[in-house]
């Protein structure tokens, strides 16, 4: 007679869809910020219970900075292609930023920018680091082609590059708080055109 084993099964096996339950985690956090929400808010738009979620991500701060990571990789990518499609600095910050009053605004999904307004709705002392290296990145790429435009003469000589960067990384996230406000696409528009006239003239 075969021997039935009493041995239970190690672990079980996860009943939901882990990049989905990611992708809901992350609006949830983009439209009310680490502080705002709760481990209640992110179960109920995740589907599943806290043990799961637990399991799965670790705790609301792994959670979230895996949430924001996700954000991250798609705006990067983004200014990737963006940045190598137009053929000047100049091209490429003016699509940046109309890209942007686009994107910030837009219908459907949480307005602003999960980057930048990470700076304002989240005061954990333990997560500080990591989120100004994240927002970082972003000003990393537009430095790099800014002073690629410099190196290709696009620029008159003795710009001051770092000032450009921080003017027009400004610019960005002051349109992000705007549109957090409510402000409309064509507001955005409008601040986009408007911050392009103070590049320098050759």
């Amino acid at each position: 007679m075969d021997r039935v084993s009493n041995e239970k099964p190690r672990g079980r096996p996860r009943s939901f869809d882990r990049d989905k339950a990611l992708e809901r985690a992350m609006h949830v956090f983009w439209r009310q910020g680490y502080e705002g929400t709760s481990v209640s808010d992110l179960t109920h738009a995740m589907g599943i219970n806290p043990p799961s979620l637990y399991a799965a991500f670790g705790d609301k701060e792994q959670l979230y900075l895996e949430a924001l990571g996700r954000y991250q990789k798609r705006r990067l990518e983004s200014m990737a292609k963006w940045f190598e499609e137009e053929p000047t600095a100049k091209a490429a910050v003016r699509r940046l930023l109309t890209e942007a009053a686009r994107e910030l605004a837009r219908s459907g999904a949480p307005r602003g920018s999960m980057l930048v307004l990470s700076a304002t709705q989240c005061s954990a002392e333990s997560l500080q680091p990591e989120l100004a290296e994240r927002r970082a990145s972003v000003r990393a790429i537009l430095e790099e082609r800014i002073e690629r435009g410099v190196r290709e003469a696009e620029l008159p000589r003795g710009t001051d590059s770092a000032a450009l960067v921080d003017f027009y990384s400004a610019v960005f996230q002051g349109m992000s708080l705007q549109a957090r406000g409510g402000a409309t696409r064509k507001r955005l528009l409008a601040i986009a055109e408007t911050a392009m006239r103070a590049w320098p003239r050759g």
